[in-house]
């Protein structure tokens, strides 16, 4: 497993959750489902959700961070499974 990072929504500022993550071969992430999200936070990207990462320097080291949910050849203005609101 790899540790990714997820943003938590309604913070009042950046705030990121270290996840233990699946790679894919495509090279997209799936994010463990356990530990469940803890009591009072709310992350961009639920469990289990299969996501796309970039790379982040955060002081002088390199993290992946998700930063959106994988499409695969998903219509426009079609609502993608695991985003939360």
């Amino acid at each position: 497993m790899t540790q990714i990072y997820v943003r938590l929504l309604d913070e009042g500022t950046d705030v990121w959750r270290p996840v233990a993550a699946t790679r894919l071969p495509d090279g997209t992430y799936i994010l463990a489902e356990i530990p469940p999200i803890p009591e009072g936070e709310k992350w961009e990207f639920r469990p289990g959700s299969r996501v796309e990462v970039e790379q982040s320097f955060h002081e002088g080291k390199a993290e992946l961070i998700a930063v959106r949910l994988y499409r695969e050849h998903r219509s426009p203005g079609t609502q993608a499974p695991g985003r939360t609101k």
